[in-house]
């Protein structure tokens, strides 16, 4: 079954509703970031942060992988639906798409990427910096397409999702000494919030208008997290959850910022803690009756290529999981996850 109804699917489709009637336009949704919003553009590079293979995507449309980290649709997916455009936004560099499939969405994002270039550096993927280079070639790609003038007015009106720095934390900070030996957590969060601060200038400068921020989820409750932690018995780890809230409150000071020195733009922190962390306390609420350990394998550690169709305990149903693999939540969670924030910071848009 590729797409499963939900009540949050329905609030999805009342969004589209809402968008119809009123005349609420958001013309393209145009995506930046790490994992959560990689669509395929990792397929195309010589890295290890890839999905593109089974049992990925198994409840994708189809059946089949496509790069995402997931059984199915990944959160920019909902979000491009939920206003009434297509139900998958596709990526970049996946050759079997072109302008006129990315004139209404695409994602430009790559799994294991980060605000930090150290971060990408990592497992040799794309920096944020190129994500950028990206935009700009499609931006002139669109301009041939649709003409000047049509273009400029479909990339004014698009919404532009940036949803990354969970990577810069559990990929780099807290794993390789580096940037730790430079900065405490507290000022390298500062240093990545400028780089976020930038990037969003960038975007206006380019014509960007309409800006959804990303927030950290509760980093401390990922699978891979909790399996590590063996004296707090594979509970939380406060303290990831705790630079999680530490984060998303300096990002909402630079919504503040941006949304008062720029104008004509609005940017919204689209934040998934509090949602997120409600399905991990109370699962049952919201359909699903393991948390702790993902669908993939053992759901302990496996992520990327380690968890594949060799893997004999993955789970047979991916709706009654919170997390897909070690790291990354199931579509099931990922359409409640965007069904929230339609209701809250999105809905600014509709």
């Amino acid at each position: 079954m590729a797409y499963m109804y939900t009540p949050w699917l329905l609030l999805i489709q009342l969004a589209i509703l809402v968008s119809k009637t009123t005349g609420a336009k958001v013309s393209a949704v145009i995506v930046f970031g790490d994992s959560s919003v990689d669509a395929g553009n990792n397929n195309r590079l010589s890295t290890i942060a890839k999905s593109n293979f089974e049992p990925y995507g198994r409840d994708f449309a189809g059946g089949r992988p496509t790069g995402r980290f997931s059984n199915g649709r990944i959160p920019s997916d909902f979000i491009s639906e939920a206003f009434g455009l297509k139900p998958v936004v596709p990526a970049y560099l996946d050759p079997q798409y072109n302008i006129s499939d990315f004139a209404t969405g695409v994602t430009f994002a790559s799994a294991g990427s980060g605000y930090d270039n150290a971060t990408s550096d990592v497992l040799s993927v794309i920096p944020l910096w190129k994500e950028l280079v990206y935009y700009k070639e499609y931006q002139a790609k669109l301009r041939a397409y649709l003409g000047g003038t049509k273009a400029n007015e479909v990339l004014s009106e698009a919404l532009y999702v940036m949803s990354c720095g969970t990577n810069d934390f559990l990929e780099n900070y807290y794993t390789i000494p580096g940037r730790r030996s430079q900065y405490t957590v507290e000022q390298y969060q500062v240093f990545l919030v400028g780089i976020a601060e930038n990037f969003v200038k960038e975007l206006y400068g380019l014509g960007a208008r309409k800006i959804s921020l990303g927030g950290l989820p509760p980093m401390g409750c990922m699978p891979l997290e909790r399996a590590t932690n063996f004296i707090g018995g594979h509970a939380c780890l406060q303290d990831y959850n705790n630079v999680s809230l530490d984060f998303n409150g300096k990002l909402k000071a630079l919504v503040f910022k941006l949304n008062k020195d720029l104008p004509g733009i609005k940017v919204v922190l689209s934040n998934p803690y509090n949602i997120l962390l409600q399905i991990i306390q109370r699962p049952s609420l919201y359909g699903f009756e393991t948390v702790e350990v993902g669908c993939c394998a053992t759901g302990t550690f496996e992520m990327g290529y380690v968890c594949n169709q060799m893997s004999q305990l993955t789970c047979k149903d991916a709706n009654k999981f919170v997390f897909w693999d070690s790291f990354h939540p199931t579509q099931q969670t990922n359409s409640i996850i965007v069904g929230n924030l339609m209701k809250t910071a999105l809905a600014t848009f509709l």
